[in-house]
């Protein structure tokens, strides 16, 4: 790894130790049942994503295995660790949405915002994923900004349901 890549500068503030407010949750979560979870959520929340520096500091201030922590960062999808947009745009590619034409929206989607699945927009705007069910079958085929569902969706409505963001 290239030294000048080796800490993430996200993390500084202000002079602080780079996790500082971390601490505080790993103090107040460590002897809980499920704490890793936890952690993370609260690590995501306040450094926009889980690098591998700070997976290191969380399975160390754990005495956890990095490979555990790495484990669950990497098996659940609201994890991640690459630097993520503003908002988070999700698809719904489960059965009923797709049948209803959620596969063109994604291709819309890609087309309209010029990155792949998974990817941020240039101006931090926008990450675009996909999810397999969002629990909205009846509304197909939807998708999601951050945590409003919108339903019905085609092609024709995405200009300007993006527009609001």
């Amino acid at each position: 790894m290239n030294n000048a890549q080796s800490h993430c500068s996200c993390c500084q503030q202000d002079g602080m130790e780079p996790f500082a407010e971390l601490d505080q949750a790993i103090d107040l979560y460590r002897d809980k049942e499920g704490n890793l979870i936890q952690i993370l959520h609260i690590a995501q929340e306040l450094y926009g994503h889980l690098s591998l520096e700070l997976q290191e500091y969380i399975a160390t201030a754990l005495n956890k295995p990095l490979s555990e922590v790495s484990g669950v960062v990497t098996f659940y999808s609201f994890f991640s660790t690459t630097p993520r947009g503003e908002h988070t745009i999700r698809v719904c590619l489960g059965t009923a949405c797709y049948v209803r034409g959620g596969k063109k929206i994604v291709d819309a989607l890609q087309k309209t915002l010029g990155v792949d699945i998974g990817g941020t927009t240039e101006d931090g705007k926008f990450t675009f994923e996909v999810a397999r069910c969002i629990g909205a079958c009846g509304l197909a085929p939807a998708m999601m900004i951050d945590d409003v569902v919108y339903k019905q969706v085609n092609i024709n409505k995405l200009d300007a349901i993006l527009s609001q963001y």
